[in-house]
């Protein structure tokens, strides 16, 4: 088989040839390319007259009327010519007068006049048309077909003797011009050797105007006339990159037939007999002949073969195809070049060439090795990674590569096992880690793809080599930043979930329990406020690392959001009652947090959940936590509350409460009660407190103990307070309009000066409502001056300004009461009710009320007593120098209506007992 191999692959390459057509552009090419070697002159016996473009500038746009053809006729009859065609179509009507003008020349000329017919497509893709000189033109000269067929590559070879249009054959203009008959012979091959430029051509203008020169260059010729203009369109394309126009054409297809150069191709046995000759030399030279010479044989028979057929070209009407010959002569040189040439080393060689391209231009480290795993390829990326030079490296095992365990007992990487694994891994690759040590002795984690191969020089081993140390270490940041909290470095609420998950199920099997502490830092956001996010985040810091400090290691401390703390242990682990341990944590925070130069006091609210009677699962306890932490921050702040079922039921209740107070707002449910304010030493009335109250629709009403609470920790807190100092102001201007100038005290919320310029919204509501200033008093407490002093002092300064007195109400109950006196702009204060209750029996109350009674005289501040009860008690504070005072003696809370008639329409009479 393989001394037929050679053979083989020539007659394949011939069937490839024929079966796709390759073989008819090379005979072409070689048959134009004869041409070009073999030029020659026309025979001048047929002369072009052209509609060129200097006729055109003179006679004018084209087309001309026929009476300019009728006059050329003449004018060529007159010259002497002998044959006149026209390239010109005459299938269509012209102006009656020029048309008979043609017709006339015609007739004198004597019939020797050819005119042309075409063929068109139709005009949906049907049967051709036929377009024919109108018919009294073809009555008085030779009908002619001028189509030519375009071959596949745009050019024109073939030129038909004639065409059968329906029962009869028309001659084409080439072969009537030179007097030949049809004769149903098939088209020839124009002999594209004879010069187009040798063609002779006279401008169409200059024989109109009958110049002698051009007229005597007629006589005795065979005329053809036709457009050579470039913007007239009539274009065709010749071998050797030539393009003639319509007349030119014809006139060479006339001098291939007068030259007797109609050309024809030779039968193909010729082509077969030579390609068997060759094949039979080939077989029979092959291994008895050295290659050298057989290529010596191949390129002379090809120029050998190549000569005679273009001797025979240039002397006979004969085209001899040797394309099928020179394809066998270059199959044969391939196959002599595949035969002698060792291709398998050669790609070896080449691909090692790429590969050593590729391997130096890699970002990546690579280093291939022989089968005794010795460096034989080092490329910059690996000295990038490991500090070693190729020359340090080639030769050397790639284990030099590789750190030694720290671990003694742990196996050192060993190149044979991945590239054992390698083979054996589908793809021929396998991807390993190992611990690579670079040549300043620092060990780095390497990531290496393995494969192997069969090389030139043997089987070798290559490794693509990363350095993933940065990558570790960004993996370990996420994951650490998706296991802890990046602030505090305490665990996150997903590691704290895990933490108790697994607490819980310890705690399952031997019975035990897990507690879990959910923390709230009291007044955190002031902090934020105040200090700023910066200062907020130091106090945090400390938070967390004080609560390290108290836990230890025996339960996970974890971070849940911006100031909750979370605690969870396993109580028999502790050694401490849960309780206990709650309070000591709480009890840790009465130390003063240190951040930097300054010093912050924060307390700690705790809520407790325990496993199991707080919850079965992770999620139960830490819901419970989380609402055993709102109950401590209701009831009992700086200290813990254990979860109870009775706390999620108060919070329910909680949120019930807090959605119908909504719905009250909404439908206008709540009132304002009024409770008089009377001077003590005459009973005159002096003003009224103004006290909300709500109206249930199914409750009736329900008590203020009861409801604001939650009013004041909602959001709804400011806009009933909004409502009720709107409200109050506006009943007591009308009370004022109505010539009775009470002065109505307002509690304010905490809420209110939060949000907002409360001394802004007190001038707008004075403004708006027309209200005398001295009618509305404001009545504070000590926490709603707790809240940033600074602050609070400018808005009463202000609203004092504005006319509106100021009162501390509940004065006594505080922790810091006397220096708020000092501090604030007050204009006096209201005795709590808890020391008027008892002071007729109280002895150390009666020294209060006395002391803060004298105090406020000093100050320069009246002084209103609340909750008198009895005329004893009323003129015990008397005596002591209390002004005015309220409580149930002198009338309860009432609506406004009562108010009125009870204090203001009855004569306005002293308030007394009955």
């Amino acid at each position: 088989m393989k001394r037929y191999r050679p053979h083989i692959l020539v007659v394949i390459a011939l069937a490839v040839v024929l079966s796709t057509g390759w073989h008819g552009a090379l005979r072409n090419a070689l048959t134009d390319l004869r041409f070009a070697w073999q030029s020659r002159a026309a025979s001048g016996d047929v002369v072009v007259v052209a509609i060129d473009a200097p006729s055109i500038d003179r006679i004018g746009v084209w087309p001309w009327p026929r009476r300019l053809h009728a006059e050329l006729l003449h004018r060529l009859e007159a010259a002497g010519a002998q044959e006149v065609a026209f390239d010109v179509d005459f299938s269509t009507p012209s102006d009656p007068d020029s048309d008979e003008a043609f017709l006339k020349a015609l007739r004198e000329v004597g019939g020797s006049t050819i005119l042309p017919s075409f063929k068109q497509p139709g005009p949906t893709g049907g049967a051709a048309h036929v377009n024919r000189p109108l018919k009294p033109f073809g009555n008085q000269s030779w009908p002619a077909l001028v189509n030519v067929a375009i071959e596949s590559d745009g050019l024109v070879r073939r030129y038909p003797f004639g065409e059968k249009l329906g029962d009869t054959v028309m001659p084409s203009m080439a072969v009537v011009l030179a007097g030949q008959d049809v004769n149903r012979r098939p088209p020839f091959l124009i002999d594209f050797g004879i010069r187009a430029a040798s063609v002779p051509r006279v401008s169409y203008a200059d024989v109109l105007r009958g110049d002698a020169e051009t007229l005597d260059k007629l006589r005795d010729k065979k005329i053809i006339v036709g457009a050579t203009a470039l913007e007239l369109g009539d274009r065709f394309s010749v071998p050797n990159g030539g393009i003639v126009s319509g007349p030119v054409l014809q006139a060479l297809a006339a001098e291939s037939i007068l030259q007797h150069r109609t050309l024809r191709w030779t039968s193909d046995f010729g082509m077969m007999l030579g390609l068997g000759l060759i094949c039979l030399l080939m077989m029979y030279s092959w291994r008895r002949i050295a290659p050298g010479l057989r290529v010596a044989i191949l390129v002379a028979a090809g120029a050998g073969v190549e000569l005679i057929a273009a001797l025979v070209q240039a002397r006979w009407p004969l085209v001899i195809d040797t394309s099928l010959f020179h394809i066998a002569i270059i199959a044969y040189l391939t196959a002599i070049a595949l035969d002698e040439i060792d291709f398998r080393s050669l790609l070896g060689r080449i691909a090692e060439s790429r590969f050593h391209r590729i391997a130096m231009s890699l970002g990546d480290g690579l280093v291939c090795t022989d089968e005794d795993h010795r460096i034989t390829v080092w490329n910059p990326g690996a000295s990038a990674i490991f500090g070693y030079m190729p020359t340090e490296m080639i030769g050397r095992s790639f284990e030099t590569l590789c750190a030694v365990p720290a671990d003694n007992s742990a196996r050192p990487f060993a190149m044979r096992d991945a590239a054992r694994q390698a083979l054996l891994v589908p793809g021929g690759a396998v991807v390993v880690e190992f611990e690579g040590r670079r040549k300043n002795g620092e060990t780095f984690p390497v990531e290496a793809s393995f494969s192997g191969w069969q090389g030139a020089d043997g089987f070798q081993y290559g490794a693509i080599l990363r350095d993933i140390s940065v990558r570790k270490r960004e993996a370990e940041r996420v994951r650490y930043l998706a296991e802890y909290d990046a602030l505090t470095g305490l665990a996150n609420r997903n590691t704290l979930h895990a933490g108790l998950v697994g607490l819980i199920a310890k705690a399952e099997r031997r019975s035990s329990e897990v507690a879990l502490l959910v923390l709230g830092l009291d007044g955190f956001q002031q902090i934020n406020d105040m200090l700023g996010h910066a200062a907020g985040d130091l106090v945090l810091r400390a938070v967390a690392a004080r609560l390290k400090t108290e836990v230890g290691e025996t339960a996970i401390v974890a971070r849940l959001s911006g100031d909750e703390f979370a605690i969870a242990f396993d109580c028999a682990e502790t050694g401490e009652p849960v309780a206990a341990f709650a309070e000591r944590i709480a009890r840790a925070f009465e130390a003063p947090l240190a951040t930097g130069a300054r010093q912050h006091r924060v307390r700690i609210s705790i809520g407790v959940s325990v496993y199991p009677e707080a919850g079965q699962n992770a999620d139960d306890l830490m819901g419970n936590g989380h609402l055993a932490l709102t109950k401590a921050k209701m009831t009992r702040r700086g200290s813990h509350v254990i979860f109870e079922s009775t706390i999620r039921q108060e919070l329910e209740n909680r949120l019930t409460l807090e959605s119908e107070l909504a719905l009250a707002a909404d439908r206008g449910e709540f009132e304002l009660f009024y409770q008089p304010q009377v001077r003590l030493v005459d009973g005159s009335l002096i003003g009224a407190e103004a006290l909300i109250r709500w109206r249930h629709p199914a409750r009736g009403y329900v008590s203020p103990g009861e409801f604001m609470p939650v009013v004041n920790t909602s959001a709804l807190s400011e806009r009933i307070a909004s409502w009720v100092m709107e409200t109050a102001s506006r009943q007591a201007r009308a009370w004022e309009l109505s010539g009775n100038s009470v002065r109505v005290a307002i509690n304010l919320s905490p809420s209110q000066l939060h949000s907002g310029d409360l001394a802004h919204s007190v001038a707008v509501l004075l403004a708006t409502t027309g209200l005398t200033p001295s009618l509305l008093e404001l009545e504070v407490t000590e926490d709603i001056l707790l809240h940033d002093e600074g602050r609070v002092l400018d808005l009463f300064k202000r609203i004092q300004e504005l006319g509106v007195r100021v009162l501390f109400d509940d004065f006594g109950t505080g922790y810091a009461s006397l220096s708020y006196l000092k501090k604030f702009p007050l204009d006096g204060l209201k005795i709590d009710r808890s020391f008027v209750l008892d002071l007729l029996s109280d002895s150390d109350d009666a020294a209060i009320v006395g002391s803060t009674i004298g105090l406020s005289k000093q100050l320069g501040l009246t002084v209103v007593a609340e909750g008198i009860e009895n005329r004893a008690t009323a003129d015990f504070l008397v005596s002591m120098g209390c002004e005015e005072g309220q409580g149930y003696f002198f009338g309860r809370p009432m609506p406004a209506e009562a108010f009125e008639k009870q204090f203001l329409m009855v004569g306005r009479e002293s308030v007394n007992a009955a």
